[in-house]
């Protein structure tokens, strides 16, 4: 799959996800063979840059290429100008967020709501590409409700502006993340469009990667839940996609040495990024992520919770593992 210039090692995508993906989250992911792995969301807003929130959403000191900045906004010259400013720092991707679904987004006119308006739709991706020299990608859902799907529409309008790759999260606005995702509107964009599509949504694990591939035709899969607590979900999706036929299991599990070694590395760069007092608060979800994909550690999560250091926290995390199941073995 290629975006511009950038050809991407993989068919794995980091979906990006507020409060998740974060520098040292997504270089984790990036490690394990995400192909892409965009930042947490940045408001087109510049006069909200100066907050320590946004200066670290905007830090992509010692990632690899290709670096993605997603922004979100309702403003066609606003966007713009986001898109200028973090292509001049650096950027090499941006992507435009139009599937982001929670209230105080929407309340703004921003994320999925403005799917409910094509013609500005339109405006903001035309402004956008106009802006900057890299090249633009575009995140969306498959509408605003179930009775205002519209994603064939704004695919349309998407290639037209010069977007060069279109991720579809495959549920409406209103259905947030309840029920099911469906991939056939992935499918039915992949076949309207020349543009790389990407399917994203309830891909749980390897297999169903290499199914929703299979299935739709799509240029690659997007990956955002799964991966919390698990992100070697890359490596795995890459090595069950390089068997031939995607028939064989060619994988290795992840043992609890290997597991504690990767919580780790991951707290460490935690506590360097954020500096300890924020950074021990940060560790705490992503250790419970861990812990969710290891039966019988609910005690140890606790305590965890609990730690109000980071050697603390590490002297926990030395112990995963040793409570409940045998090793970690991958779900797919």
């Amino acid at each position: 799959m290629k975006i511009g210039r950038h050809e991407l090692r993989g068919r794995a995508l980091l979906a990006p996800m507020a409060g998740v993906t974060d520098r040292p989250f997504r270089m984790l992911c990036r490690r394990f063979g995400a192909a892409l792995a965009a930042s947490e969301m940045v408001t087109s807003d510049t006069s909200l840059w100066h907050t320590d929130k946004s200066r670290r959403r905007l830090d992509h000191s010692g990632e690899a290429a290709p670096r993605v900045v997603q922004i979100a906004g309702g403003e066609a010259s606003m966007m713009a100008e986001a898109a200028r400013l973090n292509a001049d720092a650096g950027a090499e991707i941006i992507d435009i967020n139009m599937g982001c679904p929670a209230k105080k987004v929407c309340n703004r006119a921003a994320g999925s709501a403005l799917l409910r308006d094509p013609a500005l739709v339109a405006g903001i991706l035309e402004a956008v590409v106009g802006a900057v020299d890299v090249p633009v990608t575009l995140k969306i859902r498959t509408g605003w409700s179930p009775e205002e799907r519209n994603a064939l529409l704004i695919a349309r309008i998407a290639e037209d502006a010069g977007i060069q790759a279109l991720a579809v999260h495959g549920r409406t606005r209103a259905c947030h993340f309840a029920g099911s995702a469906e991939h056939w509107t992935a499918a039915e964009i992949k076949s309207i469009v020349k543009i790389p599509v990407v399917a994203n949504g309830d891909i749980r694990n390897a297999r169903d990667a290499a199914e929703v591939l299979q299935r739709t035709g799509v240029d690659a899969v997007m990956i955002g839940r799964a991966a919390q607590g698990q992100p070697w979900i890359f490596s795995h999706v890459n090595a069950l996609l390089e068997t031939e036929g995607n028939a064989g299991k060619n994988f290795a599990p992840v043992d609890r040495a290997q597991v504690r070694a990767i919580i780790r590395a991951h707290l460490e760069s935690l506590y360097e990024f954020y500096g300890d007092e924020t950074g021990v608060r940060v560790a705490r979800k992503h250790f419970g992520w861990y812990c969710r994909q290891q039966p019988g550690s609910e005690e140890l999560r606790r305590a965890f919770v609990a730690a109000s250091d980071t050697g603390t926290q590490l002297a926990l995390a030395g112990a995963f593992g040793d409570v409940g199941a045998a090793d970690l073995v991958d779900a797919a």
